[in-house]
């Protein structure tokens, strides 16, 4: 399945991608290290998941695990995770928002 046709959630240190169309369980992972709270960015090729302060890359389509990064001395913490390739789900809802708004000025 093309990472296109996949919804992920990430809740309680694990990271769940869904079919777009039917809401049904693709794959699922869970984080070996760091409790709690998950970050994502979504790239074509990569899935960035942030545990508490453990960084994990997955691919987007299997859920494997592709790297892990402790960040050592960075401490933990809610993530703020950015690249400039992939999109967070909250910069996507933003620019819906601008395009509707847009369109709406426009009739």
């Amino acid at each position: 399945m093309r990472s296109s046709e996949l919804i992920y959630v990430g809740l309680n240190s694990r990271v769940a991608a869904l079919a777009r169309a039917s809401g049904e369980l693709v794959w699922s992972w869970k984080a070996s290290q760091g409790r709690g709270y998950v970050s994502l960015l979504v790239e074509d090729d990569l899935l960035i998941v942030s545990v508490m302060g453990y960084t994990y890359g997955l691919d987007p389509r299997t859920g494997q695990e592709l790297w892990f990064n402790k960040l050592s001395g960075f401490g933990s913490g809610v993530a703020c995770v950015a690249s400039t390739r992939g999109h967070s789900g909250h910069t996507q809802a933003m620019q819906a928002a601008d395009l509707e708004a847009q369109r709406d000025a426009g009739s």
